[in-house]
């Protein structure tokens, strides 16, 4: 009887989670971030440019060929070189669902951080490569400065490899939830990557993360952060970028 109780309880309660998720999804709508002028959505811009097209640099694939145009042009590119600041958003999120397309050229390394700092890997990692967290789709490693920058782990594989070549239009779907902490501040819940989907292939899905990725996993974690869309590891483009609220804040 006691544990027919219980798991009546437990029914009830995913039920209560998977109507809080379908309210939560009806009454958000996406919101553009690529489409509008770069200072409107994102802090200190800097080179990055608004583009109307980008492709591989004919005399150099590692490189990308864009013209910059009007500041609401679909297509953000890290400037003329892909060495430039990062890219954060103005608005912090908690719980957020994105979806984007990306373009990178060959050799190059972006990436995603959600809260600023847990990141979803942008690379070009060819086939056959063991997959880590530092492959296309991974929860990155955390990682020290010193002596010189290194892993210290192997992050969080992504279950397979779903990642284009270079020069291809790729596309990225993240949920993400932010962790919890209680009045006190103590953190009672860790970060989650809910799912990462690459080129339609879901790569993970319910994944906690107790730290930071990179280097940052010694910082404080957050409620409520940016996004960045990394910008100083190689030539990058994004368009179709979009977000909305994905849960009922707790």
């Amino acid at each position: 009887m006691f544990r027919t109780i219980l798991r009546f309880r437990s029914i009830l309660t995913l039920i209560a989670a998977l109507s809080l998720t379908h309210l939560a999804h009806a009454e958000t709508a996406w919101t553009p971030l690529s489409g509008r002028p770069l200072d409107e959505v994102f802090v200190k811009p800097g080179k990055w440019h608004a583009a109307t097209e980008v492709t591989l640099a004919s005399k150099n694939p590692k490189q990308l060929a864009s013209t910059p145009s009007k500041p609401e042009s679909p297509i953000l590119v890290n400037g003329e070189v892909g060495r430039v600041a990062d890219l954060l958003t103005t608005e912090k999120y908690q719980d957020v669902e994105l979806k984007c397309e990306f373009f990178i050229a060959k050799g190059s390394n972006s990436g995603i951080k959600f809260n600023g700092q847990y990141k979803i890997q942008i690379i070009d990692n060819p086939p056959g490569k063991k997959l880590t967290g530092d492959s296309t789709g991974g929860i990155y490693p955390r990682a020290e400065f010193k002596p010189k920058y290194h892993h210290i782990d192997d992050g969080i594989a992504p279950k397979e490899n779903a990642a284009k070549s270079p020069g291809e239009w790729q596309t990225l779907h993240v949920i993400f939830q932010s962790p919890r902490f209680d009045d006190a501040g103590k953190k009672t819940t860790n970060a989650r990557f809910v799912k990462v989907v690459v080129n339609g292939k879901t790569v993970h899905e319910n994944v906690e993360v107790a730290a930071p990725t990179g280097h940052a996993w010694h910082n404080k974690e957050m409620a409520k952060g940016p996004i960045l869309f990394q910008g100083d590891h190689g030539p990058v483009a994004f368009r179709e970028v979009q977000v909305r609220a994905w849960a009922v804040s707790k």
